[in-house]
């Protein structure tokens, strides 16, 4: 499967060292919806990786993608330590350039 690099590199990031890599695939406005929750702008994002890393310490193994008008969809197998690992959830990311501008993990 081929993803886009903004995509790939959200999926390829490991953290800690990855952090600045990870927030630059944001562009400076993102928000990125989350367990009920809006992070924007690419320091807020990169907390909220940063810390969902520590507390899941999950990996997310893409299975799948289409588009659905200007949105990438996503499928991921996501295994760490949370009730249901692993389960699959639809990462759905807006793009502009090669940058991400939105997304919502569900």
């Amino acid at each position: 499967m081929h993803l886009p690099a903004p995509i790939r590199t959200y999926f390829t990031a490991r953290a800690p060292q990855d952090g600045d890599t990870f927030a630059a695939a944001f562009a400076p406005h993102a928000i990125v919806h989350d367990e009920g929750h809006d992070h924007r702008g690419t320091q807020a994002i990169r907390n909220w990786w940063l810390a969902a890393k520590a507390k899941y310490r999950h990996h997310a193994e893409p299975i799948g993608m289409e588009q659905a008008g200007q949105k990438t969809i996503v499928r991921a197998t996501v295994t760490g330590d949370f009730p249901g690992s692993p389960a699959v959830l639809s990462f759905t990311f807006g793009l502009a350039g090669d940058r991400i501008t939105d997304l919502e993990i569900g």
